[in-house]
């Protein structure tokens, strides 16, 4: 493995530019099938800080494929961060209400991957069913985005599941153009310590990592936190995971906007509410972007 590169909003200014690149634009790289997929997993809660000393296998992933270095969670509460990945704003939710009290309108990223003729899925540990819009047992609605576009209620009563149809869609090569998996209360690190979580991970990830989607390239993985612990000044891991990523470290700041940009960059759409001036996650870590049309 290489030596960790650093990229600073764009490459040419630490000298780091690849062969082939202008003198303006970052490092690309790619040569495998043109990414098409994005699979998102969400730890509850803590910052960088503590999540690169607490989850030594995520964090030796984030040194091999690479890692954001300055990127921020937009509030807190929980929910608000969630409905800005899935959504690109917080809606002006404050607070960490069911869909009964904060159901929000319009499309999300899993929305618009449907409405372009692409396929979405969300995979949710401990949800007792599809779509559920109650608490019960270790599964929080917080944590399930989708549950609250009210428009989108009957997609995602059809593709918001249990996290056990993860592992069948991973070995299928039938992953979801937009996608996220999130651990329930304990391995999402909410109610258990970090080393809980990351020994979920370990098991997710090891799986995706070696099934058809993200072998071939055409899947990019984001492991981030919907918000630090109120003491670090909300700035998390968030670790992008690609075959062709060799230890990028991005400074550049970043927000949970860009990963809503991520999404709509790979799926091809406009990019949503706040995402449309969120720096490009893929440009950011030297990715080629997918082909247009």
């Amino acid at each position: 493995m290489g030596g960790m590169r650093v990229v600073v909003a764009t490459a040419m200014a630490l000298g780091l530019c690849l062969t082939g690149c202008s003198s303006t634009d970052p490092p690309t790289v790619g040569a495998g099938a043109p990414i098409s997929k994005v699979l998102v997993f969400v730890v509850e809660n803590h910052s960088l800080n503590q999540m690169r000393q607490g989850m030594p296998y995520t964090f030796s992933l984030a040194e091999k494929y690479g890692y954001a270095s300055a990127y921020r969670s937009i509030q807190h509460p929980s929910l608000p961060n969630y409905l800005a990945i899935a959504g690109g704003s917080t809606f002006g939710v404050q607070d960490d209400g069911p869909p009964a009290v904060n159901e929000v309108s319009g499309q999300s990223v899993f929305g618009q991957a449907l409405a372009l003729g692409k396929t979405a899925r969300t995979y949710l540990e401990g949800m007792p069913g599809t779509c559920a819009l109650d608490n019960t047992g270790k599964y929080v609605v917080r944590h399930n985005p989708w549950a609250y576009f009210r428009d989108e209620r009957a997609a995602c009563a059809e593709d918001d599941v249990p996290l056990d149809q993860l592992a069948g869609d991973v070995a299928a090569g039938t992953l979801p153009n937009a996608g996220m998996a999130i651990g329930d209360l304990c391995h999402d690190a909410h109610d258990c310590p970090l080393s809980a979580a990351d020994d979920w991970l370990k098991t997710q990830l090891g799986m995706v990592l070696s099934g058809p989607d993200f072998t071939s390239g055409r899947l990019v993985v984001v492991v981030t936190a919907d918000e630090d612990d109120r003491h670090q000044g909300n700035t998390v891991l968030t670790t992008v995971l690609h075959p062709d990523l060799d230890g990028v470290v991005v400074a550049e700041p970043l927000t949970h906007y860009a990963l809503t940009g991520l999404y709509d960059e790979v799926l091809g759409a406009a990019p949503l509410r706040q995402a449309a001036t969120a720096p490009s996650l893929l440009t950011a870590f030297g990715l080629a972007p997918p082909p247009s049309g």
